[in-house]
């Protein structure tokens, strides 16, 4: 046998009693996987248990192939004190405790059954004084479902086990391979079928064991799913409206991303969850069910969409650089990475019917083969004009064209493309136009107000009045809001009006996480702000209707203040090292470029951006002596994503200090001018890195480990913070005796349900370093969400005849 270096499975529950669900499901996929090669090579192990399940390097391996067999042949056996058949008792099949010897791969299936169950539950399914009494309770009692010790587990999980551990062979998973597709699977029933979110409706028929436990919960699950899965005729279906109120656990993740898809036939609603964790990932809820259950390997996912079938799911995954787009079968296979490089993310998507996932690139809208493929690039984002994505695609039912949403800064309007000519053509101002078999294009407004307008697909052009058919739906930065349709007509979105789901307060966070509201009656879309250096005043860009303007806030509860007056952006402010003055962004001439204001808010703004940049401006400061004026370009174009320098009055040509063909970004100096903190995508995610200052060259150290981002330095200047990948804040403490060095990193809190971005802080330290400012959206994890069935029922009635 080969050496593992490790430990058994034994090792780790007698340390750990309990394993975390994905881990024991992953652990018990494995062992499936092993047995399934084995069981087709005609080999059956015959005594599956903990001890015989080695872990090394993450991976589990199996050990004993063959042992118990030929011992077996040979007449011995290991339990002579009991007289019973060859294995260990409490892992034990029926047929196999009752020593027949003609056993066969469901013996197998039924041991990592038992520990599957132990793995979740602490003990195994069986237990007793003496081996003779363990086999007893196999052969006559059935186990207690696994639910019943641990509420978390997956109701699929929970059905897969009890599958695994019938009495009856025949009752068993015919394989191994069925055994771990079904762990992973969320449609998974304990009638052994594969439920598909895009499944036809059930036919009515009861399963003997779907009686058994149907208390009041199955009754309310059962009335729920007659409501959602009967085809009522025409005009008898009334409209109805539901608030759904997640259960704890299962709630909304916040983000500026659409968080949930609807399937195809509106039975199944896939939505972005932290599920009781700090990593946010996919969950499933069938909506006949009363719980959603994880979608495996799913997470930091955005803006997940459906397959036309509702079988499969894709979504963007990572919240930085860079960004990947995924492809996942809700039958339990593992994602597929489909395109891992030039997406913006988070700006929509659509599985069009002709097999290509339609995307927003770095470049503008693409296309790309949902098996996988080179992309296709299909529009270019005009930049003179403004362009910052394009976004929201989805192909029109006659193949030839898509509709999108063109985003310029605040202002948003819904364009159609020719994929024939590549002409691109305006149709009217607002965002996520989605069109309806209705013959409807339905689209949201700043304000959260879904309108609908009759649509000609076929010549791409509007032929109505827009009427507004939805009020009340939440809307976010770049125009996002939380709203989806079935083909079927059921409509799901999140409430709250203009900023409703986007509605964020601003927060005092202390070192272990935990918030307090800087002001309650004070809420916006907080996009950027920077707090003065005595700590008593906050800069912040917020979007509202109109230009994005800085305001100045008086902390705590004083005034609000408006800064700014031109420009329809103005962001990312810094303030001087005295307080006297705030370094911006702002398009006001054109393109993005950085300005200086006394913060007295009198006297006229100064332009910064050095003559020979050309290149647009994403963020800029001042160093500690005022002396040098650090900025960066924007990441959003090849060749960007420079960190840049100059001294004012003394160069004319700034020097580039961070300025590689990978994207950096968050510069960032310390308190005394002599390091530069930043991130880069140099190895092949975003970490965060420090480097000598103005000497950059001199050496580079890598703070962050296994991806960081958004850095931002102590005022004690021996302490850098920065947020994991996984979302959590990180303090790095620094040894700055003998250079540059990191003593260890510790992590904070969870950051998850604060604001983040992968280019530039999004926070700031209180002048004694031991609290941040935050801002936090008002729906924290969100746990409702508004379900609207037969909606076009009431669309048609609100749109009138036809015109």
């Amino acid at each position: 046998m080969p050496y593992v270096e490790g430990e058994s499975l034994r090792d780790k529950l007698v340390r750990e009693k309990q394993l975390g669900i994905e881990g024991a499901v992953a652990i018990a996929r494995a062992v499936a996987a092993a047995l399934e090669f084995a069981h087709r090579h005609g080999v059956v192990h015959r005594d599956i248990k903990p001890e015989n399940v080695l872990l090394q390097a993450g991976q589990a391996l199996v050990a004993d192939f063959g042992i118990a067999l030929a011992v077996s042949q040979a007449g011995g056996s290991r339990m002579t004190e009991t007289g019973m058949s060859l294995g260990t008792p409490h892992y034990m099949s029926p047929e196999q405790a009752t020593g027949d010897r003609t056993l066969d791969a469901r013996s197998d299936i039924y041991a990592l059954g038992c520990i599957t169950y132990e793995m979740l539950a602490g003990e195994p399914p069986y237990l007793g004084n003496t081996a003779q009494a363990i086999v007893a309770k196999i052969l006559t009692e059935t186990p207690t479902p696994v639910r019943k010790r641990r509420e978390s587990v997956p109701r699929h999980v929970e059905a897969a086990i009890q599958m695994a551990l019938a009495k009856l062979p025949a009752d068993r998973f015919a394989t191994a391979a069925e055994f771990g597709a079904a762990l992973v699977n969320p449609g998974f029933t304990l009638s052994g079928t594969m439920a598909q979110a895009g499944a036809a409706p059930s036919d009515g028929r009861w399963k003997r064991r779907a009686q058994v436990g149907f208390g009041v919960a199955g009754l309310l699950a059962a009335a729920t799913g007659y409501l959602l899965l009967r085809r009522p005729a025409p005009h008898e279906a009334p409209v109805i409206r539901v608030s759904m109120l997640l259960p704890r656990g299962e709630e909304l993740r916040s983000g500026p991303y659409l968080r949930f898809a609807i399937s195809p036939d509106g039975r199944a609603l896939a939505y972005i969850s932290s599920s009781g964790g700090t990593t946010s990932r996919l969950l499933l809820r069938i909506l006949d069910q009363l719980h959603a259950t994880p979608i495996p390997e799913t997470q930091r996912p955005q803006t997940p969409f459906f397959s036309p079938d509702g079988k499969s799911l894709a979504f963007y995954a990572g919240s930085t650089e860079p960004i990947t787009l995924k492809v996942v079968s809700l039958t339990g296979a593992p994602p597929a990475t489909v395109l891992d490089s030039g997406l913006t993310g988070g700006v929509g998507g659509d599985w069009g019917a002709d097999g290509y996932l339609y995307v927003s690139a770095v470049s503008g809208l693409a296309r790309v083969p949902a098996s996988g493929g080179p992309a296709e690039p299909l529009t270019k984002l005009d930049r003179a004009a403004g362009d910052i994505y394009h976004g929201w695609p989805q192909l029109l039912p006659t193949r030839d064209g898509v509709v999108f949403t063109v985003i310029r800064g605040n202002n948003r309007e819904i364009a159609v493309l020719d994929l024939k000519t590549r002409a691109v053509r305006v149709l009217l101002a607002g965002t996520m136009p989605r069109y309806l078999p209705t013959g409807h294009l339905v689209y949201l407004r700043n304000d959260g107000t879904l309108l609908a307008v009759r649509f000609d697909p076929a010549r791409r052009q509007v032929t109505g009045a827009p009427v507004a058919v939805v009020e009340g739906m939440a809307v976010r930065t770049y125009g996002v809001g939380d709203y989806v349709i079935s083909s079927q007509g059921t409509l799901v979105y999140s409430g709250g009006g203009a900023g409703g789901g986007g509605v964020e307060f601003l927060n005092w966070v202390t070192r272990d996480g935990k918030p307090t509201q800087v002001d309650s009656s004070w809420t916006s879309d907080f996009i950027t702000h920077a707090l003065s250096p005595d700590g008593k005043r906050l800069v912040v860009s917020m979007v509202s209707e109109g230009p994005r303007d800085l305001w100045i806030k008086e902390l705590d509860r004083g005034p609000l203040t408006r800064f700014t007056f031109e420009g329809q952006t103005n962001q990312r402010p810094t303030w001087s090292p005295d307080g006297n003055s705030i370094t911006f962004i702002s398009d006001r001439s054109g393109t993005s470029q950085l300005y200086r204001q006394p913060a007295g808010g009198s006297g006229t703004a100064e332009l910064l951006t050095p003559k020979h940049e050309q290149r647009p401006i994403a963020e800029g400061f001042w160093s500690p002596d005022g002396k040098w004026l650090i900025y960066r370009t924007e990441s959003s174009s090849g060749g960007s994503g420079d960190i840049m320098g100059f001294r004012p009055g003394i160069d004319t040509m700034p020097v580039p200090l961070v300025a590689t063909r990978f994207a950096e970004t968050a510069p960032g100096l310390s308190p005394d001018g002599k390091w530069l903190a930043y991130t880069s995508l140099e190895s092949n995610q975003t970490d965060v890195f420090v480097r000598p200052f103005p000497k950059v060259d001199d050496g580079k150290w890598q703070v962050s480990v296994g991806g960081g981002r958004e850095p931002v330095w102590a005022h004690n200047g021996h302490e850098l913070f920065y947020k994991s990948n996984d979302d959590q804040m990180m303090v790095a403490s620094l040894d700055l005796e003998r250079g540059f060095g990191v003593r260890d990193r510790k992590q904070l809190f969870s950051t998850g349900d604060f604001d983040n971005d992968p280019e530039h802080a999004r926070y700031n330290l209180s002048p004694d370093d031991q609290r941040f400012i935050m801002s936090r959206r008002g729906t924290g994890s969100g746990g409702e969400i508004v379900l609207v069935l037969h909606w076009f029922e009431e669309l048609e009635a609100r749109m009138g005849a036809k015109q």
